[in-house]
């Protein structure tokens, strides 16, 4: 029996996460066994204990509850508690997923104590060493032993960077999630007669990353723009605990008055609304991809975007935040084809486990 200590703290890696210990109940319980570790990066409970109820992941063995405090403060201390824990379970594997503290914590703590890490997601590049999550990403990638990338744009940019060990294409454990749980959260979600919404009748839109919420400027065109879009049609914004408290400060209520807000939604919510909205706007890199899976236009609120393959085909545009930019695009909004499967064929999971027990 092989051992994995799985990191995870934000909702994006609640989310892959589902996907994998899934397939490790399902198909590798007599090989792998697997114990959480919950940072608490994120302390909502909206945003972090109900995504393991709607997904059914077990429980976490550990919570670190670590939240708050700036980058390098709320690492640290997630640094010392992910060691504490490896120097006790000494796990065969220690397995992370995307980009946040939590990742780079669990990169950080395994990699000094010699322990092979896994990262899901790895090779993403925005190429704007300004977000924190570039830097987590690379860090993340330079200390791990398998780097399992959700596309061929990613193997292009670890190669690129002279990374080529250990480098697998598996696909992206989001399709697979995707998957799943479409037809799951439309027979159990209630948010739409709960919010009294039409299929195709409104807009869907998230904004929590740092780059535009700790920029008066950047979010003040944001809900402009979104606030414009809501005179056509209603705008369910359901709002991250960040975003709030910068409205809070800087009295931007009165825009978001305009718009339908609500709290963070549970999982099965959120792709309910994602699949029957008539356009997503967004920061989420997450929410990018479902969108594409679900075949909805999507109008990405930043510079740049890691998922650059939604871009080319058509079915995403960046308008950086631009109020002019994110109102054109939400007019001019139009189908494209995703016939195409850039992101693999839903079995992320499966390649991913089947790699790991191939050297464990």
């Amino acid at each position: 029996m092989q051992k994995i200590i799985t990191v995870v703290g934000a909702r994006p890696q609640f989310i892959k996460a589902a996907a994998v210990s899934r397939v490790i109940r399902d198909s590798y319980q007599d090989q792998i066994q697997e114990k959480l570790v919950h940072t608490g990066q994120h302390y909502d409970p909206n945003m972090s204990k109900v995504f393991f109820e709607d997904l059914d992941i077990p429980e976490p063995v550990f919570n670190l509850e670590i939240s708050g405090g700036q980058h390098g403060e709320m690492t640290g201390r997630m640094l010392e508690g992910i060691e504490k824990i490896l120097l006790a379970e000494r796990p065969d594997w220690v397995l992370i997923y995307g980009d946040t503290n939590s990742t780079l914590a669990g990169a950080l703590a395994a990699a000094k104590l010699h322990i092979p890490v896994a990262h899901v997601e790895a090779g993403l590049r925005s190429f704007n060493m300004r977000m924190p999550e570039e830097v987590n990403r690379i860090l993340s990638d330079r200390v791990s032993t398998k780097l399992f990338c959700p596309t061929q744009t990613a193997v292009d940019n670890l190669k690129a960077e002279g990374v080529t060990q250990g480098v697998h294409n598996v696909g992206d454990v989001m399709y697979d999630v995707a998957l799943f749980y479409k037809h799951v959260a439309m027979e159990r979600s209630q948010i739409k007669e709960q919010l009294n919404l039409v299929d195709g009748g409104y807009a869907l839109a998230t904004c929590h990353r740092a780059e535009n919420t700790d920029d008066l400027a950047r979010l003040t065109e944001i809900l402009k723009g979104l606030s414009a879009i809501s005179k056509h049609m209603p705008v369910v914004l359901p709002l991250h605990p960040r975003t709030r408290k910068i409205v809070d400060q800087h009295g931007l209520q009165a825009y978001l008055d305009q718009l339908l807000v609500v709290e963070p939604l549970a999982f099965l919510d959120m792709v309910a609304l994602e699949q029957s909205a008539a356009v997503i706007l967004t920061d989420s890199g997450g929410v990018q991809k479902e969108a594409f899976f679900y075949g909805v236009p999507c109008i990405t609120m930043r510079d740049e975007t890691e998922w650059v393959e939604t871009v080319d085909m058509g079915w995403n545009i960046l308008v950086g935040a631009s109020a002019e930019k994110i109102i054109d695009a939400a007019t001019c909004r139009k189908l494209a084809s995703n016939s195409l499967r850039p992101y693999g064929d839903g079995t992320a999971s499966e390649r991913i486990l089947n790699e790991l027990v191939k050297t464990i």
